[in-house]
């Protein structure tokens, strides 16, 4: 990469003065390219991919976006995207980021954000399609939840999964769990809360400021929906602490039915791990399938 005009590419696309002084490769995920851009004045986070992947980067920023207009919950501030050079680049503040912070204000941010309540006549969905990792996520507005999560999050997974090779069974016996999703909501409405939609402990940290270690959240995959499904993800891979939940609870109670629906939101992330990586997540979210499946025949 010429940096030098890159920097004028960019001062011109964004009509403000960019000047990169110097850059070095960073970790970034398992998707992009990133870098920090170290200018005279700031220094920047710099992600970059094929050309053909710009709408995951444009749909990450409205992402963000979202959850900054939300005033909830601190996420990185996005300068803009675009193409150069056959590359799709995204641009945002450098946030210096940390593992230790206060897990129970974490927790309460969190519930914040998820009190940003959608309240439309058909409120669960999103304007756009976007995307979980680099799977497609269809975001289709819904009125009703359960028909949302069946056709938007279960269908789309188990017919990729046929696709990679799962065995039948995995794809009828998640077609009979989508046919009885009804059970885990007899008593339960969610509301339409915005969603970071991908919440594992690596999508979050704290920022290393003056202030204190303040939470952040990144790489969000958004929509409205079930609040449970952020929670149920956090404990999927684990990164949060007892005080997590504890200063969640403090601002926005858990519902007692969450302990039966957490295995049914993490299936879907289950299901699309297998779809991005293979391997084992087929049996386990066979297991899982079989599991709750028994519990609504009971």
């Amino acid at each position: 990469m010429d940096w030098q005009a890159f920097s004028e590419y960019l001062s011109n696309q964004l009509n403000q003065p960019i000047h990169i002084e110097t850059a070095h490769s960073v970790a970034g995920g398992d998707i992009h390219q990133a870098y920090q851009l170290h200018c005279h004045d700031k220094n920047l986070f710099l992600k970059l991919n094929q050309a053909h992947l710009l709408p995951l980067f444009a749909c990450e920023a409205h992402g963000l976006a979202a959850i900054q207009r939300s005033l909830t919950m601190r996420c990185p501030k996005v300068l803009g995207y675009g193409e150069y050079n056959n590359q799709a680049w995204l641009l945002m503040e450098h946030l210096e980021l940390t593992h230790q912070g206060d897990d129970f204000e974490r927790g309460r941010s969190l519930a914040h954000m998820h009190h940003t309540v959608n309240r439309d006549a058909q409120p669960f969905g999103w304007f756009e399609d976007n995307y979980i990792g680099h799977s497609a996520q269809n975001n289709a507005w819904h009125s009703d939840w359960t028909d949302f999560y069946g056709s938007q999050r279960l269908k789309p997974q188990l017919e990729l999964a046929q696709l990679r090779g799962a065995g039948k069974e995995l794809f009828d016996l998640g077609h009979q769990l989508i046919a009885h999703l009804d059970y885990w909501f007899s008593d339960y409405q969610p509301e339409a809360s915005l969603l970071h939609g991908d919440l594992w402990g690596g999508n979050s940290a704290f920022i290393k400021d003056k202030n204190g270690n303040e939470p952040v959240i990144f790489d969000p995959a958004c929509y409205y929906g079930d609040r449970e499904t952020d929670l149920a993800m956090t404990e999927l891979f684990g990164g949060f602490s007892r005080d997590f939940y504890d200063g969640y609870q403090s601002v926005f109670p858990i519902d007692a039915g969450y302990q039966q629906r957490k295995s049914l939101y993490n299936l879907y992330h289950i299901l699309n791990h297998f779809n991005l990586f293979g391997g084992h997540y087929e049996h386990q979210a066979l297991n899982s399938i079989k599991q709750l499946l028994a519990q609504c025949s009971t």
